[in-house]
């Protein structure tokens, strides 16, 4: 599912977490050294260091926040994994904010409260490093795969009343196996061309909530990125597990030189 945070295709926030981290870790180091070797230049850099882990966390969190209301499809298990993560880090922030209370203002001198905070902190930002890991390399949240022909990532948002038709296409913009996502209010469906022409479908797969729009599209069949769950677009059936429920699909027709999706009466996804 790629970024939506991203410079040319690279997605900002992985790029930023690791300041924070270093930051806090370091700075939990040179607290404990300086104070155990009552050496005022190790806790000072400590107390800088501290200063730095705040600023660069809060910095990488605004492109976190950003792929975790776009990148992160909704009710999906990726969605509480992303919440537990920023929870996480968040509270290995406010941690090291709430070291300073126990700090000597005047000689940066740490309280062992504070040193006792950060290592807590470094303990808390390293599991929510964990969990960053786990939505990349399990979820492939900020990642943009490519295959044979699949073309740039695409996504729109649709709006309308139930039983309205809205344009969300030309009939050229896809080729065969293309899909884009769209957004209709807090839903996303998949917009597809196949070898019989478009269709269109629910992006989240019944099983955990993966986007099908960041998966494979072969014939008319749609695999899930995350455990390999496929369905054929046409009816929504389940060709292969984990799922065992279909997904549904929407009226598409071509007409008047685009291609219109019925905006549907009701849209039911699985709340896995």
């Amino acid at each position: 599912m790629r970024s939506a945070a991203h410079f040319k295709g690279h997605p900002i926030h992985p790029m930023l977490v690791s300041l924070p981290i270093a930051f806090i870790v370091g700075g939990f180091a040179f607290n404990l050294a300086g104070k155990l070797s009552g050496w005022p230049g190790l806790y000072s850099a400590g107390a800088y260091l501290s200063v730095a882990a705040i600023g660069s966390g809060l910095l990488a969190a605004v492109p976190g926040v950003i792929d975790y209301y776009r990148a992160v499809p909704p009710r999906s298990s990726a969605k509480g994994r992303a919440g537990l993560h920023a929870t996480v880090n968040s509270s290995a922030l406010l941690a090291v904010g709430l070291g300073w209370i126990g700090r000597d203002t005047s000689t940066l001198e740490p309280g062992w409260g504070t040193v006792a905070l950060e290592g807590g902190a470094s303990l808390l930002i390293l599991w929510g490093g964990w969990l960053g890991g786990t939505l990349v390399f399990r979820n492939q949240i900020g990642v943009d795969h490519r295959y044979a022909d699949a073309g740039k990532w695409k996504e729109q948002g649709i709006e309308g009343q139930p039983g309205a038709w809205v344009a969300v296409a030309t009939p050229s913009e896809l080729k065969v196996s293309q899909m884009k996502l769209l957004r209709l209010d807090d839903r996303r469906l998949v917009l597809a061309r196949t070898e019989q022409g478009y269709v269109a479908f629910d992006d989240q797969c019944p099983h955990k909530g993966g986007s099908l729009a960041g998966g494979i599209l072969t014939g008319c069949v749609a695999t899930c990125p995350w455990h390999g769950s496929q369905f054929d677009v046409r009816t929504g059936a389940v060709k292969a597990g984990p799922a065992t429920e279909s997904i549904k699909t929407f009226e598409v027709e071509e007409a008047k030189g685009e291609i219109r999706l019925r905006i549907p009466e009701t849209i039911v996804t699985s709340t896995q």
